[in-house]
């Protein structure tokens, strides 16, 4: 849904966002409009190149700090989803392969490969030399025993291991030949290992210490851990024998900084206030109410970029649970909740507002989907009074055969979280319908979930570098099970939409990808398991004294290779 005030990108009504590709020519972040606020720089949703590469030049030395809101909990990053994990994991770890500036699959560890015809083996070539801190090779045996990692049960991976699934089996054909095969054909493969999420960890840490990966874990990144303490922060010190960033990145050797110090800081305006008066050389996650006065300090940027994969989901319907067990209910609930209402009131207008189930960055998005989930209460309650739920009891709620139309939506207390179940709540209640929210620890919550006890589950998102983010989120095979915990929480089956995305995920052939991820983007504005809120930005800021910041390329969050600070006068 574009939003109603004219100022705020008239463009999308003119033109949709089509393809993953990040650059175009245009200003890039240092230009003081960080990114262009909300957007790209262009308007367009699209980014300059220049921000995933390297300027050159840069000052060797000095110690950044940067604040967040949350800790990981680990530092083993096989096994969390943990957003920070998106720029923390680039400072500690290599991967595979890269993303270019349009998105095109680009070398890294892996200086070449190949796909046999079938789809089904994917042989790489390592880059010689690379070593993990601890001395060992980054050679073939190290990507096996990583990927072994990824899937073992006992690393709980919410993530990783979904990432990876149709990978049956790898060998090393000799130090530097990897070879992976896979069950069928799996085109977002390669792209999955480009995320931080799939970083190469020590295989010697993880065979003989893997309970130490949570708090010290070994990389081959251009930083090591040198003190993690949950819930307080991390420092990070450069690691001068690296010498082997993406090619994209034209970054050569070391790091510049010395360390990176990473404080864990709950409250916002703590954050804020630490930014402004020089304690922070960064926010990892800028507080919405205090974009505006940061946009106006003239020592400061804010740049604000939308992530690919999925929006923000303002709730997740169960639908083998009553009332949610019927899509005409979901079809009219989903007309009432207000997500530019709720946008503008919760992240003060610095998300932009969706109505798919595809961010607009994402290849394949299809832009026809625009208006098909409107918010119009009016027919909203015309829909629930065809549905029989016409009367009303003395709270206004609606009732029907005596029995209130109501249900329990489980969530976790947070900042972010708790804005936004209270405003569906009231968007709800202005339908009739009773919307309680129970509020849960996350071992109780994550327990509820992974069982499916519950009616619906608080709002979330899902990011992610290939338009499979459908399928993760969408499939059937992605309901938690006994042997793999999943991500489809609103434990929707659907025939149809399961034949389409396994499809998308089995082709090479990019235009029949985009025919497919069209229709299942239809299918699911029909289904509505969940209803979309929101694009997923990266919103940060930083101070102007540090310099050389470089974009990645996966999760258009920043990474600190290049990075340099610059003394103010």
């Amino acid at each position: 849904m574009a939003r109603r005030s004219p100022r705020l990108h008239p463009w999308i009504d003119r033109r949709g966002f089509v393809g993953l590709s990040l650059a175009v020519a245009a200003c890039g972040p240092g230009s003081g409009g960080g990114g262009g606020g909300r957007g790209g720089p262009n308007g367009d949703f699209t980014y300059p190149a220049s921000d995933y590469r390297s300027g050159g030049g840069g000052k060797r030395g000095g110690t950044i700090r940067i604040a967040t809101s949350t800790d990981t909990g680990t530092l083993d990053v096989h096994a969390i989803s943990h957003g920070n994990v998106q720029w923390l994991g680039r400072m500690l770890f290599d991967n595979l392969v890269y993303l270019d500036a349009t998105g095109a699959i680009s070398s890294w560890i892996a200086r070449e490969w190949t796909i046999s015809p079938d789809g089904l083996v994917y042989t790489f070539r390592l880059r010689p030399g690379v070593t993990f801190s601890d001395g060992m090779p980054l050679d073939a045996e190290a990507v096996r025993t990583n990927l072994e990692h990824m899937r073992d049960p006992r690393t709980k991976s919410p993530l990783a291991a979904a990432y990876i699934a149709p990978y049956v089996e790898g060998r090393a054909i000799d130090p530097l030949t990897f070879e992976a095969r896979l069950a069928y054909p799996y085109a977002p493969f390669l792209n999955v290992l480009a995320q931080s999420w799939l970083g190469l960890i020590s295989p010697r840490q993880i065979r003989e210490a893997p309970q130490t990966i949570a708090d010290r874990p070994i990389g081959s990144g251009p930083f090591t851990v040198e003190r993690y303490v949950r819930q307080q922060g991390i420092r990070l010190k450069r690691r001068d024998d690296y010498a082997w960033a993406p090619d994209v990145v034209a970054h050569r050797g070391a790091a510049l900084l010395d360390a990176i110090e990473v404080d864990i800081v709950p409250e916002a305006l703590s954050r804020y206030a630490g930014l402004a008066q020089g304690q922070y050389h960064l926010l990892a996650d800028t507080p919405y109410a205090k974009a505006a006065a940061i946009r106006a300090d003239p020592a400061l940027v804010v740049d604000s970029r939308i992530r690919t994969g999925l929006p923000w989901r303002a709730l997740s319907f169960n639908t083998e649970r009553w009332p949610f067990d019927d899509v005409r209910l979901r079809q009219a609930l989903a007309l009432g909740i207000d997500r530019e209402g709720i946008t503008r009131s919760v992240f003060f207008d610095e998300f932009l507002p969706s109505d798919n189930f595809l961010a607009r960055t994402t290849r394949h998005y299809d832009p026809s989907t625009k208006g098909k989930l409107p918010f119009d209460p009016a027919d909203a309650n015309r829909r629930l009074d065809a549905l029989g739920w016409a009367a009303r009891d003395t709270d206004g709620y609606r009732t029907k055969d005596g029995r209130r139309l109501s249900a329990t939506l489980i969530a976790q207390d947070s900042p972010s979280a708790t804005p936004i179940n209270v405003a569906v709540q009231s968007n709800l209640k202005k339908l009739g319908f009773d919307l309680k929210i129970e509020l849960l620890p996350t071992p109780v919550l994550t327990d509820r979930r992974n069982r499916g006890d519950y009616q619906a589950v608080a709002g979330g998102v899902w990011h992610t570098n290939t338009p499979d983010a459908l399928y993760i989120l969408h499939h059937s095979n992605e309901i938690t099970s006994p042997k793999r915990i999943g991500q489809n929480v609103s434990r929707l089956r659907d025939g149809r939409l399961d034949d389409l995305l396994e499809r998308a995920r089995r082709t090479s052939d990019d235009n029949q990808q985009r025919v497919l991820y069209a229709a299942a983007q239809h299918r699911l504005i029909e289904l509505v398991p969940s209803v979309p809120l929101d694009e997923n930005h990266s919103l940060i800021a930083y101070r102007r004294e540090l310099k050389g910041l470089v974009f990645d390329t996966s999760h258009n969050t920043p990474q600190f290779l290049s990075a340099w600070l610059e003394p103010t006068a």
